[in-house]
């Protein structure tokens, strides 16, 4: 079993930037792929980005050119820095965890006011 807990949510003014955090716990050595999710208000959960354990990312269209992910294997945490932060990014953010199954962290807000 793995563990994911978000943190660094919150409400940022439009052009602003919040970095958030997904520390993971438990089995983690089977985590083949970490990434971001988000779920908009009445809209289905939507990739955000990826990363694989060789660091290799994925992003979505919408975000590319502001928001970067990364990975340190030593403290099993993945971030997610966004930058130049829109509106349309006001979603709750989920961390989700790739191995022999799939895991997902309990979300965390973050609200961009115009």
């Amino acid at each position: 079993q793995v563990q994911l807990v978000e943190s660094g949510g919150g409400l940022v003014q439009a052009g602003g930037s919040l970095r958030l955090s997904c520390a993971a716990s438990g089995s983690t050595f089977n985590i083949i792929n970490m990434g971001w999710h988000r779920q908009l208000p009445g809209k289905q959960r939507e990739l955000v980005a990826t990363i694989s354990g060789g660091g290799t990312t994925n992003y979505a269209d919408s975000v590319k050119g502001r928001f970067t992910i990364s990975r340190d294997n030593v403290k099993n945490t993945v971030y997610l820095q966004m930058n130049s932060l829109k509106s349309e990014d006001t979603a709750v953010y989920y961390c989700r965890a790739v191995g022999p199954s799939v895991y997902w962290g309990q979300g965390t807000q973050v609200t961009v006011s115009a």
